[in-house]
């Protein structure tokens, strides 16, 4: 039998995908699920997988919209890495913070 997901997170799982840009194998890995699991549950919510975008148009204003489409994303993805390091080196000095102590409260002990 598998894993039971609760409805809320079925839900926001495929949000995640359809309102938020996530490719379900991201979603899925980030939620650590199955990305085949993610995958039924899209499908069978009627969602279809996108088709990949053609070749660029010589159209000025066609390329100026994809400009800023891409310039959205690039700040979008520079403030997500910017999340992940503050959160790694918060993390990383709790770690040390920890281990310390507990090296400190092993050598008071004896």
């Amino acid at each position: 039998m598998g894993k039971g997901y609760t409805k809320q997170f079925k839900e926001q799982a495929m949000r995640l995908v359809t309102e938020q840009d996530y490719t379900p194998s991201r979603a899925a890995r980030e939620l650590g699920m199955p990305h085949s699991t993610l995958v039924v549950w899209l499908e069978k919510s009627g969602w279809t997988k996108p088709e990949p975008e053609g070749p660029l148009s010589g159209d000025p204003a066609v390329l100026r919209v994809r400009v800023r489409e891409l310039q959205r994303q690039v700040k979008r993805l520079e403030m997500e890495k910017d999340i992940l390091k503050k959160a790694t080196a918060y993390f990383a000095s709790q770690n040390l913070s920890g281990s310390s102590s507990s090296m400190h409260d092993e050598r008071s002990s004896r």
